[in-house]
């Protein structure tokens, strides 16, 4: 799976030096030119790309509540999930923002109709991030009915004087081509109905990395979290530092 807003970002020290020593390699053994480059690409990726920027975001206090499902919630992880990891990002950064986590694992878009406007009286945010809808798809509910339930969560977020986001997901392609391009669609739709920011698949490339799922090959794992957590804080950036 592809995510436009992921990219390695390298120190120009860094690049000089790979550069001379892949040249070395070369000089010496293809065996050991093909290893260290494997080296590179993970080092660039894990230890080498920058941190999400976060000095654009406002200075305000903003409380952002998430409804969502089990791949916020943090099911079957040993470590914090992607959520605790922005809030931590966000305190580190000297940010007043504080995600409140009302995931549930399990839920559904309608699950989340059910217990959006108690989950807002509750919470008191300035923002909601809506992240339901993908054990809707691994049901095969019908698009419709998801877009109805998501658009009603929407609304009444937005009747209660809350801004909206949006956190989109994909399902298998064995659910076929015709389910899952209407299945994706649906977040497309409520997005441009209610004017809402939408992040098409904020898992991005942990949803096609063997590596970075659980053994049922759905859920993330302990790896995938500061990567979902980067690509939230990225879109996140882009929403509230306008």
């Amino acid at each position: 799976m592809n995510n436009s807003m992921t990219s390695i970002r390298l120190t120009p020290d860094f690049r000089l030096f790979s550069r001379k020593m892949v040249a070395v390699f070369r000089q010496t053994d293809r065996l050991f030119t093909g290893i260290f480059i494997l080296f590179l690409s993970f080092a660039a990726s894990e230890s080498f790309a920058k941190e999400v920027d976060l000095s654009s975001l406002p200075d305000d206090e903003i409380r952002v509540l998430i409804v969502g499902d089990s791949l916020s919630a943090g099911y079957g992880l040993k470590s914090p999930v992607w959520v605790d990891l922005a809030n931590a990002a966000f305190s580190a950064a000297g940010k007043k923002i504080t995600i409140i986590n009302d995931s549930i694992s399990g839920d559904t878009t309608a699950g989340g109709v059910a217990r959006i406007r108690g989950s807002i009286e509750r919470a008191d945010p300035d923002w909601i991030m809506i992240q339901l809808g993908g054990n809707d798809g691994l049901r095969g509910l019908s698009p419709k009915t998801i877009e109805e339930n998501l658009l009603k969560m929407v609304q009444t977020s937005q009747q209660a004087g809350v801004k909206t986001m949006l956190l989109g997901i994909r399902i298998p392609p064995n659910y076929g081509s015709s389910y899952t391009r209407k299945f994706e669609q649906v977040f497309v739709n409520v997005a441009e109905k209610t004017d809402t920011p939408l992040f098409p698949f904020f898992i991005g490339r942990v949803g096609g990395d063997p590596a970075l799922v659980q053994a049922d090959q759905i859920h993330p794992n302990d790896d995938a979290q500061p990567i979902i957590r980067d690509l939230v804080l990225d879109f996140m950036v882009s929403v509230l530092s306008k």
